[in-house]
Parts: structure tokens; sequence; C-alpha cells
């Protein structure tokens, strides 16, 4: 897993809230976590999600991801002094406790390129799982091709920037298909000074069979497989692949 400045460099990371905004997968994860003592948000990014959970119920709530800079928004967003943040890599960070529940949302999954970062960030979701935990975490179906739509012309943008005021926004793509990974762009060019700010980010596109094979061997078995966050049943056209399960029971 390569550093990411699209992440890392805090400038780029204060757009990430700008750019997206409470959707379909936070409410599900929600719903997911009635009831919960416990949750593990793995790949956190700006802790939204996590600082949600924790503000709801009295629940243990933890948020792991790699990037400081997503990590600083995280902890000084309201609510987030209830969250216990973790600067870690989910292929390796280990807590040395078990969680209800462990989501990774936001195809946070598809920064593991290689099958053997696939296994290992599985079996770091296996490892934090109480015996009758649930996880579930999301991953673009490769056969949709979502990447054709994040060309410079289909992707351009104009953004109204709490700091930085008007900033014209837009994407590049290439895809690899001897690997299936995705190297994208990501442009920002802020109006008042020109300045750009960019970075280069490359994602993996598992097909489900591997994902299938893979899961079972990091101990875990899914019990739904959900084409979107609402709940719909997982199709060969779905847009994602979204599994809901459990530890593998022997």
């Amino acid at each position: 897993m390569e550093q990411d400045r699209l992440y890392q460099d805090p400038d780029l990371a204060d757009f990430y809230d700008v750019e997206n905004v409470w959707s379909a997968d936070q409410d599900c994860c929600r719903s997911l976590a009635e009831g919960c003592a416990s949750v593990l948000d793995l790949g956190c990014g700006t802790g939204w999600l996590a600082a949600a959970l924790a503000a709801e119920a009295e629940r243990a709530v933890f948020g792991v991801d790699p990037a400081g800079a997503m990590l600083d928004i995280a902890r000084a967003r309201p609510g987030g002094d209830r969250v216990t943040w973790v600067r870690g890599d989910g292929r390796s960070v280990r807590l040395g406790r078990r969680f209800d529940l462990v989501v990774l949302t936001g195809h946070a999954f598809q920064v593991f390129l290689t099958p053997e970062d696939q296994l290992a960030a599985l079996r770091t979701i296996a490892a934090h799982l109480a015996p009758t935990g649930r996880f579930i975490f999301d991953s673009r179906n490769p056969a949709v091709e979502e990447w054709r739509e994040w060309t410079p012309e289909t992707s351009a943008h104009r953004i109204d920037h709490p700091r930085f005021g008007a900033v014209d926004a837009w994407n590049d793509v290439e895809h690899n298909p001897a690997t299936g990974v995705v190297t994208y762009g990501t442009y920002y060019r802020i109006v008042a000074d020109g300045r750009l700010l960019s970075s280069r980010s490359r994602i993996a596109f598992p097909p489900r069979p591997q994902l299938e094979a893979l899961i079972g061997q990091a101990g875990l078995a899914v019990d739904t497989w959900l084409g979107d966050w609402t709940g719909a049943p997982w199709t060969p056209a779905s847009r994602d692949h979204i599994p809901l399960g459990r530890l593998l029971r022997s």
C-alpha cells in the first residue's frame, strides 16, 4: 500500500469532506451498529462515521487510518474526542481487542493492490471480530468499469471550498488490464491564485470470485452479498461488491 498525497497532504485532505456527503453507506453502518457495544472503523478517513457512531450511543468506537492528515481532521471534528483514533496500516494493525462490528467504507478496501495485501486486510478484520460480531466493506465491481467516468471531460466541476474559495476540480485515469489496477489523478486549481494541488492514486478492482476466496482464507464467512448500500441484492451488474458477514465457524 502506497503513501497517497490525496490523504497525506493536509491541503488535499481538507477537500475530502467538501467532496463527500453523508450517504447510504453511513446510514447502513449506523443501522448495523444498533445494539453494538463496540465498533471498529477501519480506514476511517476524516472520522465522520466514527464520530457519529460514538455520539449516538454509549459504545466504544475506534477509528484506524494510515493518513495522519485525515486523522488530524477526525480528532478536531465535533464528537472526535469520544473516539479512540489510531494511526495504523489496515494490513498489520492489531489493537488487542475485539469488536461487535467492523466496517470499512468509502471503497477503502481498494487501496490494497495485491491479493496478498487484500488477504492481510481481511485477516485484520477477522482478528478484531468478536465471536458474534459482523463485518461489512465495499469494493467496486470491475465489470461496471466505473473508472471510465473519471476522465477530465466527465469529472470536471467547480467547488466552493470554505478555505480556498472557488476551486476547479477534475480527474484523469489509466487502467492496467493486466493487473486490474487503476491509476487516477486528482486535481484542484484554486481560482484566486491559480495554485494547483494534485495527487496520483492507485486502487485495485478485485472480482467477486477473488474476494470470496480471500474472505474464506481469512477465516471469515459472508451471510449476504449486497449490490449497493441501500440493501439491494448483488447482481453481476451491481456497481459494488458489499459482503456482510461474520467469523467462519469451525
